[in-house]
């Protein structure tokens, strides 16, 4: 499996590759308050897992805040950012850009998301990072949307995103 990372410079991706229809995994990841957050499997709400490399770069930063401000009309859907960024720094981040309507997670300590959903880099200079990646996850905790952002440096499609979560309604 692959993405392309800087300049389109080829990616290899490690960890186990989920798609559309596979039953998400559950997994943890560190709080911005060192608590565990879980991510995957069955839920009251809809689940938008965006993985980004570090929300201290300009594109994940603008990914963040953008999310942050769509799904504050969406009470359906609950909505982490996980990233390889230090909870503290995650932390300063959401206090600095006033993120309050998702949560943002870290992975840095075993990096069990980004390897259950087949998102980190296993190579180049982004390595041991995560891709830049979403998945849409329904109450009965399948997966219903995946993108993985072929140029690393790029947002996502942010229409297709949110019609997936409101189909998944």
């Amino acid at each position: 499996m692959q993405a392309t990372m800087l300049n389109g410079t080829p990616v290899k991706l490690a960890g186990n590759e989920v798609k559309v229809g596979d039953k998400a995994p559950t997994v943890v990841a560190t709080g911005t308050d060192l608590g565990e957050v879980v991510i995957g499997g069955e839920n009251d709400k809809i689940q938008l897992v965006i993985t980004v490399p570090s929300l201290d770069t300009a594109t994940c930063a603008s990914e963040t805040r953008r999310f942050n401000q769509e799904v504050n009309n969406l009470d359906i859907c609950e909505t982490t950012v996980v990233s390889m960024d230090l909870p503290f720094a995650a932390d300063r981040f959401c206090s600095t850009e006033g993120i309050d309507n998702l949560t943002v997670a870290s992975d840095y300590i075993d990096k069990e998301v980004s390897k259950e959903f087949g998102v980190l880099m296993a190579d180049n200079k982004l390595k041991g990072l995560s891709a830049r990646a979403i998945f849409v996850i329904d109450r009965n905790g399948d997966i219903v949307y995946k993108e993985i952002v072929p140029e690393v440096t790029e947002e996502p499609n942010y229409e297709a995103v949110l019609e997936a979560i409101k189909e998944a309604r």
